[in-house]
């Protein structure tokens, strides 16, 4: 019972909406959570079939489609529905997927199954309509932006926009951020499809910058080893 409650504790953490921990216990996200906790152990106790009719019974119910050999750690929040997530995705601690989020595979040419499906870190957040794709990470506390496309690894407190995703110049999920931020991402003007490209081009260009001062630092490090030899 504890658990429970520590667990709608966390999400009412990160939504506003509910105004009690029975309310949320009518979220589709916590039940398809704990339909997916039924069928995980089935599907681990290689009981197929009964694992598969649970999911698709949570996802009738629930319009969130988890599959049973989905990994998920501990206060995991679907914040409304009509997710997918993969079989072998695995997702760790505190991480929070708002609604229409793929979390999807790769088809491998040698028809070997494998790891196909992204591993989202700890505190992570996916933003509406986000497709994260393959067998990447996502880092700890970073963020993706709604309706970004992620095909490769994302660093820890990074925030990812746009198609594909690059990381922007705004600051990211560092350990000692202030508060939770819905949906990945500020709700700024940066964020607006008319100014998103000039975003980019500026995180770019800071890229660039700071390896060009690296470079620089460096030769001036070589030039004076020079000197003293």
């Amino acid at each position: 019972m504890a658990g429970l409650t520590a667990y709608l504790d966390s999400i009412r953490a990160r939504d506003p909406a509910p105004h009690s921990r029975l309310e949320i216990l009518l979220y589709p996200g916590v039940w398809a959570l704990a339909w997916h906790r039924v069928a995980h152990r089935l599907y681990r106790s290689r009981l197929y079939f009964l694992a598969r009719l649970v999911n698709h019974f949570s996802r009738f119910m629930t319009a969130i489609d988890i599959h049973p050999g989905a990994t998920i750690g501990r206060n995991f929040f679907i914040d409304h529905g009509f997710v997918v997530i993969g079989e072998t995705a695995e997702i760790g601690d505190d991480v929070t997927i708002y609604q229409c989020v793929t979390l999807g595979g790769t088809s491998p040419d040698n028809g070997v199954a494998g790891k196909r499906h992204p591993t989202i870190l700890d505190g992570a957040i996916i933003g509406s309509g986000a497709q994260v794709l393959g067998p990447i990470t996502i880092g700890r506390r970073s963020r993706v932006g709604a309706n970004a496309v992620v095909t490769k690894d994302v660093a820890e407190g990074a925030v990812m926009v746009g198609i594909p995703a690059r990381a922007t110049v705004v600051e990211g999920g560092q350990a000692d951020a202030p508060k939770f931020v819905p949906y990945g991402t500020p709700c700024s003007e940066i964020f607006d499809p008319a100014t998103q490209k000039v975003e980019l081009l500026r995180c770019e260009l800071e890229v660039m910058r700071r390896r060009l001062d690296a470079l620089m630092e460096e030769q001036a490090g070589t030039d004076r080893a020079a000197t003293r030899a």
